[in-house]
């Protein structure tokens, strides 16, 4: 279905009313047509907050969320700064989504309230291509500070959501500042004609995206280039069989 130049006219409005006039910022595409199509300007914002988290509360689905974040600021020029409370990211994954660990400066503190004021000074500083920083809980409140540092600065922020008990997923489904917001679960690797491991694939949904919609996909995991793909037994699919997928946000 072609854009509606009414619908692309209501979300520009949308856009400089909730930025208060001030200009919007670029976006970075994901090079994929379905992907793009349902992200106002064709792409992930720069200068501004967005989430991801892991579809369940396990270890796998939380590595997958950590590479899609991993992937999208790859993709960023300059360096990355990602900021946790344990440091349990496995460099050579990085790497792998096209990440480049000499790029990459750990911010390991204590706690929660560390982890955010480190990661509101990495949007403030302006020098850096991207901050992730791996949060439990975000609050409207702190989620609004982080968008406002990102969009003065134009640096991609990108909450992780982890948690340690099932518990605190909950706080997943409360509102935040946030432009975006993902959740990545791992799927079985693509099937090879010999022995070994594919490339992985993921269920990489958009919960929400402001003046946007929301939908879902399945996707070959981010390549060392930082690049999503479409699987190729899906890539050949209709367009109106990928419409189907989509979802009105909420």
């Amino acid at each position: 279905m072609p854009p509606s130049p009414s619908l692309d006219a209501l979300r520009a409005q949308i856009a400089r009313i909730e930025t208060s006039g001030r200009p919007v910022r670029e976006v970075l595409p994901f090079g994929i047509p379905v992907i793009d199509a349902v992200l106002p300007g064709g792409g992930i914002r720069l200068g501004a907050l967005h989430e991801v988290a892991g579809g369940g509360t396990g270890v796998v689905d939380g590595a997958a969320a950590a590479l899609f974040a991993g992937g999208i600021v790859a993709r960023v020029p300059g360096l990355v700064l990602w900021c946790v409370t344990r440091l349990d990211l496995f460099a050579p994954a990085l790497a792998q989504v096209g990440l480049d660990p000499d790029r990459v400066i750990y911010a390991e503190v204590g706690n929660e309230t560390a982890v955010l004021a480190c990661f509101e000074e990495g949007l403030r500083h302006g020098g850096l291509a991207g901050v992730v920083g791996e949060v439990a809980r975000l609050s409207m409140t702190v989620s609004r500070r982080l968008h406002l540092a990102a969009e003065a600065s134009g640096t991609i922020g990108i909450a992780v959501r982890r948690w340690r008990r099932p518990s605190e997923a909950v706080d997943f489904g409360q509102p935040t500042a946030s432009v975006t917001r993902w959740r990545v679960t791992a799927m079985p690797s693509e099937l090879l004609p010999v022995p070994g491991v594919g490339r992985g694939r993921w269920l990489v949904e958009l919960l929400r995206a402001r003046a946007g919609e929301c939908a879902e996909f399945v996707v070959d995991a981010c390549d060392e280039t930082g690049h999503l793909a479409l699987p190729a037994d899906l890539a050949d699919r209709s367009a109106a069989a990928r419409d189907g997928q989509r979802r009105t946000s909420a």
